[in-house]
């Protein structure tokens, strides 16, 4: 018989059985498809030694007048300026208290645990207070009081701070201290809640608790200017002034302009890319204090601080009427976007003479997922939803999805909230990142090429993503508390050692000659380049695993004598695209599936049209 080329349809499909989807690939992991054939995906690097504090969930890089490239970096703890890998804290302080004689020591196991007594309260577990003034209690110096300090325990009027020395006696004291508290941390994921009280009011029968949850802390930001406004979702609006430098914190928008009505509450800022509006989706009304999770407001234009509805002023609001609550926001082409939990709505600017901007509605009965679950790229916004993938070009729509249900059948639909997306368009990529059923952190991710209209997925852990644009790589946030550039290098690099990524992808179950008799592989003419590689002799498996039936399972040929393993070896001693002639088989089956692997590091790999040698062999 001649020789069998085994090409594959682009893109993973698993709507499909294995067998029905014969001529296609069926499961990856760390692979993308580029011209239509698969390799490794890309490495990635850790960009300094610095950390942060926190699960970062937000990202946003801009370029100040001066030259500085800065990314904010919103985590659940802290807000950051990132600037040539290192992070300056510049999170807003919610009070500035003083406060008498307000430590006290302990002496025997906890002498490093001190307490702190401020009826001012505002104060939660987690919180971050910076005390000056202070002198020695108790033994501890008062350099070691005079610092930050992370909040470990609250009770009543009182909290405790774990120093990093002893106390040699049971004092009380500091004298005149300022306490300064940065605004309340945030949860790190979203946690349930059911009983009375919990959902919305009418919600469910009388009588009955509603479900609902605690959301997690999602920071959003934009650039006005060259500085960055940026609010947590559920807290207010914060201004940065770049011209103050790193060292300044971010302070309350309301503060540069206490008559401009700068709204208190809010779940999403966002600024207008041409016009230089600053919105604020989900709000307390002009003059009201009860928060609304339908309204926008947004600023007077050019000027952020003037949130005053006049005839002089372009400053306004309005709700919408299909949904509960704003989820999510994006600037598109020549339009916001604007996504409740069960419409898409279009914000167009229309002129003052018409109430400057407008909405309409775009796409009804449809959901998305989180706050960051949405992406523009190539004129089009891509989402995922509760339980599809949508898009809008102009027109709302399902996009179909290859591998809609393995993802949805493996989801942990109590961390939706999670879910985040990102561009990686330098391979014309959006990625999804979400938790897998029975885990409350990110580990799984799935990719839309929206040039080659295929799917892919696979298994990693990160928590927000921004693009490359003004830098080099893509950058993504991780669990290690550090930013990693991706698409550099071929290795995870992520804590500062290079170590393997290992990639795979499978085949669907084909058949020889339909699957009527069984057929014998007597070897694999391997088609794979390791252009790019930096190991001596990488390598990279090809298994050949065969069926008796599409409905059996997959045989163990070694059981038998035979292999249906071969290593595929380059090494650099030989032109770049030769390596292995030929990998010796003895694969016996009626409907096989092919696989190609890799473990070690330094090894990146496409994959071509590979040929195997088969003959007939019975049909018993």
């Amino acid at each position: 018989m001649p020789l069998r080329k085994l090409q594959f349809t682009p893109g993973i499909n698993q709507e499909k059985t294995r067998y029905s989807a014969e001529g296609g690939w069926y499961d990856c992991d760390k692979v993308r498809f580029r011209q239509g054939f698969p390799e490794k995906i890309g490495g990635w690097s850790r960009i300094s030694v610095a950390t942060f504090e926190g699960v970062c969930r937000s990202l946003w890089n801009w370029v100040t007048l001066g030259g500085l490239n800065l990314v904010g970096l919103g985590t659940n703890l802290k807000f950051y300026i990132e600037s040539g890998g290192a992070y300056t804290d510049i999170t807003p302080f919610r009070a500035t208290v003083t406060l008498t004689n307000p430590f006290t020591t302990q002496t025997g196991a906890n002498a490093n645990i001190v307490t702190v007594t401020d009826a001012n309260g505002g104060y939660i577990n987690g919180d971050f207070v910076t005390f000056s003034g202070s002198g020695d209690v108790g033994g501890i110096a008062a350099s070691v009081l005079n610092a930050e300090h992370q909040i470990t325990y609250t009770a009543g009027n009182t909290y405790t701070i774990t120093l990093s020395q002893n106390a040699s006696s049971v004092a009380t004291g500091g004298g005149s201290v300022t306490a300064k508290y940065q605004i309340n941390v945030g949860p790190t994921l979203s946690v349930p809640l059911t009983g009375w009280g919990s959902g919305s009011w009418s919600a469910g029968s009388w009588g009955f608790g509603g479900s609902s949850s605690y959301p997690l802390r999602i920071w959003s930001q934009a650039n006005f200017g060259e500085d960055l406004i940026l609010a947590p979702r559920g807290g207010a609006v914060y201004y940065w002034d770049a011209s103050s430098g790193l060292t300044t914190r971010a302070v309350l928008l309301s503060s540069l302009n206490p008559a401009g009505a700068v709204p208190s509450t809010t779940n999403r800022i966002l600024v207008s890319d041409v016009s230089r509006f600053v919105f604020c989706l989900g709000a307390n009304p002009y003059l009201g204090a009860t928060f609304d999770p339908m309204l926008v407001r947004w600023s007077d234009q050019g000027d952020a601080t003037n949130w005053v509805p006049s005839a002089t002023t372009q400053a306004g609001g309005l709700s919408l009427s299909i949904g509960t609550e704003i989820v999510a926001a994006i600037q598109s082409r020549q339009e916001v976007l604007i996504w409740t939990d069960a419409a898409l709505y279009s914000l167009q600017f229309i002129g003052a003479d018409s109430g400057v901007w407008g909405a309409q509605t775009v796409g009804e009965n449809i959901s998305i997922a989180s706050q960051n679950a949405v992406a523009f790229a190539n004129g089009v916004s891509y989402w995922m939803g509760k339980d599809k993938f949508y898009k809008y070009d102009g027109r709302t729509q399902p996009l179909r999805c290859d591998v809609k249900r393995s993802v949805f059948n493996d989801f942990n639909s109590l961390q939706y909230e999670q879910v985040f997306a990102g561009t990686n368009e330098g391979f014309h990529e959006i990625w999804w990142f979400y938790c897998s059923a029975g885990t409350d952190s990110l580990d799984k991710y799935v990719i839309y090429n929206y040039i080659e209209d295929t799917w892919y997925h696979g298994n990693l852990a990160r928590t927000a993503w921004l693009d490359s644009g003004l830098r080099d790589f893509p950058l993504a946030a991780t669990y290690s508390n550090n930013l990693v550039n991706h698409e550099e290098g071929i290795d995870n690099n992520e804590l500062g050692a290079d170590t393997p990524i290992a990639a795979t992808i499978s085949s669907a179950e084909f058949d020889i000659e339909d699957g009527d008799r069984f057929s014998f592989v007597y070897r694999v003419m391997p088609d794979l380049t390791f252009d790019g590689s930096t190991a001596a002799a990488p390598a990279a498996t090809m298994t050949l695993t065969p069926l008796n039936n599409s409905g059996s399972g997959y045989n163990n040929p070694a059981s038998v004598g035979g292999s249906n393993t071969g290593l595929v070896v380059r090494t650099t001693t030989v032109p770049i695209e030769q390596f292995t002639g030929q990998v010796n088989t003895r694969v016996r089956g009626r409907q096989m599936s092919f696989t190609v692997a890799s473990t070690d590091a330094g090894v990146t790999w496409q994959l071509g049209a590979p040929r195997i040698d088969v003959r007939p062999d019975g049909r018993r």
